[in-house]
């Protein structure tokens, strides 16, 4: 037996019909679902959240401006929304076939890309703060 998530078809206007305090409600609840789902499966987002409960506690206590403190904070949280969006890309990537393909790869690449430079940005913002 396949230990590959099995598809189902959604039909998309049983979505559509929430609104006001509901919409958000079941909105807040497929985030939650993608939190659940990035930290279960993607090792790399659960260094950087472990990253990020070292970092944002020091952000807290470290003598700074609120400004500085808001800035140091904001490229922690950047750093954990690219990688999602990185594993996002990835799973679609992996949902349309595992066959090597070349935009496959640059796409995933891509992706890769833009948690370097977010990384990259981190680094510089925390030692720019900080020295």
């Amino acid at each position: 037996m396949s230990s590959e998530p099995t598809s189902t078809l959604i039909d998309g206007s049983t979505l559509k019909g929430r609104s006001g305090v509901a919409r958000v409600w079941h909105a807040c609840g497929y985030s939650l679902a993608g939190l659940r789902a990035a930290y279960a499966g993607e090792a790399a987002f659960r260094q950087l959240v472990w990253l990020s409960l070292l970092l944002v506690p020091l952000a807290l206590l470290l003598d700074v401006s609120r400004i500085e403190r808001a800035v140091l904070i904001a490229v922690v949280l950047l750093v954990l929304i690219v990688e999602l969006l990185n594993s996002a890309i990835e799973a679609a990537i992996d949902r349309i076939s595992y066959e090597l393909h070349p935009l496959s790869k640059q796409a995933k690449d891509m992706g890769s890309a833009a948690q370097l430079l977010a990384l990259c940005l981190l680094a510089l913002v925390w030692a720019v703060v900080l020295l």
